[in-house]
């Protein structure tokens, strides 16, 4: 099969859809793999470490839509690169359809194969395509929200972990899947207090065997939110829906209960945000603030440590591209259903069931 390697052009995305050894894994059982120019150049990869595993390196992202069977991405397309799609080219990428109707009606339209590392699905429920991402966004939320609570970034000028003498930082989880554990982790190791809230018990149980005593659970409800939001420093959106839209977990008259200065960091911007008032930014303009407080809502967080993400990336996608570029992606999905729950549009119609009609 030929694959294509485009350079990411979203606004501050840095990585890349596979590194020289993924690379290798593929021209290592014949298959062609085109990467295009200095595609690898934010995330450490040059040219030349492609070369020397066999690729072939093109100018143009148009060379590499044109050239290529199957294209492997990291972000979902953008306008410009819609055109470039062509009927039953298979794109493998992030897509996250249910939080943008352009992007979905361009690849309805286009007719091509498109699978979404987000909603690839083990037997027991697990996303192992997105399970990475989420860890490292996990992580970085409390990274970048420990940043913008310092007041010359309007923050209300608080240290998470405190000092002797002085109460530690609160943060607040919404949800308590991979983000939310990453993140209770990172703000724990921080020695902030932490409080995470969930709907599923399960879940609950797990984060109160594996984490510190001081991170609280609690069973999430409107009416708990609500009461957490006007003490806590820090609140952390992460909260999934498979391949559906996030809930809307804290509303715009919310903010107003918060103090001057909470920082609120929406993991979940992808997927729509489970705030009302999130909206997409970039590591470009970070930040807006509502009511005094001020929103992160970056979304492609994991962007911002390249090298890091796209190892991470690599180490789950190579296993599942390579079946597709050994057998074809019917084939592939017939013999594996994880792979096969990926698949969100096929030749200009919708075939995961959470998208349906979500359009209309």
């Amino acid at each position: 099969m030929k694959i294509g390697i485009p350079k990411e052009i979203k606004n501050n995305e840095s990585r890349v859809g596979m590194t020289p050894a993924g690379v290798f894994a593929l021209t290592n059982k014949n298959h062609t793999v085109y990467v295009q120019a200095t595609a690898g150049e934010g995330s450490g990869f040059f040219d030349k470490d492609y070369i020397d595993v066999g690729a072939t390196i093109l100018p143009t992202i148009e060379d590499v839509y044109a050239k290529s069977e199957m294209i492997v991405k990291v972000k979902e397309p953008i306008a410009s690169e819609y055109p470039l799609i062509t009927e039953n080219q298979i794109v493998f990428t992030y897509f996250h359809f249910a939080s943008s109707e352009p992007l979905t009606k361009a690849m309805i339209a286009s007719k091509a194969i498109c699978i979404a590392y987000e909603t690839v699905e083990d037997f027991d429920g697990s996303l192992p395509l997105l399970t990475p991402m989420s860890e490292v966004a996990g992580r970085m939320s409390v990274q970048q929200g420990a940043k913008y609570l310092e007041k010359p970034v309007k923050g209300r000028g608080i240290l998470l972990g405190g000092v002797p003498g002085v109460t530690p930082g609160k943060v607040l989880i919404l949800g308590a899947g991979v983000v939310g554990v990453q993140a209770a982790k990172m703000a724990a190791g921080l020695g902030a207090h932490v409080t995470i809230l969930d709907i599923n018990m399960k879940r609950l149980r797990y984060v109160n065997d594996v984490l510190p005593s001081h991170v609280i659970t609690g069973f999430s409800s409107e009416y708990v939110i609500r009461q957490h939001i006007k003490t806590h420093d820090l609140i952390i959106g992460g909260v999934l829906v498979k391949g559906g839209k996030a809930p809307k977990l804290i509303t715009k008259d919310m903010l107003k209960e918060m103090r001057p200065g909470t920082v609120v960091v929406d993991v979940a911007v992808d997927q729509g945000g489970c705030f009302e008032t999130t909206r997409a930014t970039t590591h470009e303009d970070p930040t807006y603030i509502i009511d005094d407080v001020v929103h992160y809502c970056v979304a492609n967080m994991p962007g911002a440590v390249p090298f890091t993400s796209t190892m991470a990336l690599t180490n789950v996608t190579l296993t599942y591209i390579l079946k597709i570029a050994n057998l074809g992606w019917e084939k592939a999905c017939e013999n594996d259903e994880s792979l096969a729950k990926g698949l969100n549009i096929v030749q200009g119609e919708i075939v995961y069931k959470e998208l349906e009609g979500i359009f209309d």
